[in-house]
């Protein structure tokens, strides 16, 4: 079987600081997959569909993880879940819910509508730092997943 393929990973939260956070714990790791930073659902669904500032973009696939926080100005987390879900194209994308929310029904719609996992975001930069690793480890070195068409 041939080795994985780095799979880029997109970080979609309004909050630099926790985009930064964590690339930071990323690297901590070693991870050297492709990161890509977006701030809002808009820009998410723009890069997942190569438009905007996105148009021409150089990547060859789609990408192999997307963080996403909920609360995020213009398109909201909820709303662009529910778009990459409901995409025939997209839904196999794992979509890791990474948001400071911690309503039940927050959790609720998120699986509902197709989230693969929901983490509140902790406060301890400790312990946040070690959510990312897990993250990565499971989501990039232990799940597997199918193949792009």
């Amino acid at each position: 079987m041939p080795p994985k393929r780095p799979v880029t990973i997109v970080i979609a939260d309004d909050d630099g600081d926790d985009r930064l956070l964590i690339i930071e714990a990323f690297k901590e790791f070693r991870l050297t997959n492709p990161i890509v930073e977006v701030a809002d659902g808009e820009e998410l669904l723009d890069y997942l569909h190569s438009r905007g500032k996105f148009a021409g973009k150089n990547e060859p696939s789609l990408p192999g993880l997307i963080l996403l926080d909920l609360n995020m100005p213009r398109m909201d987390g909820r709303e662009a879940l529910k778009e990459i879900k409901n995409h025939p194209d997209l839904r196999r994308i794992p979509v890791v819910v990474l948001t400071t929310s911690k309503a039940e029904e927050d959790i609720i719609r998120s699986y509902d509508i197709g989230a693969n996992s929901f983490i509140v975001k902790p406060v301890n930069v400790e312990r946040f730092i070690e959510v990312v690793r897990s993250l990565q480890r499971y989501w990039l070195e232990i799940v597997e997943m199918p193949r792009e068409p």
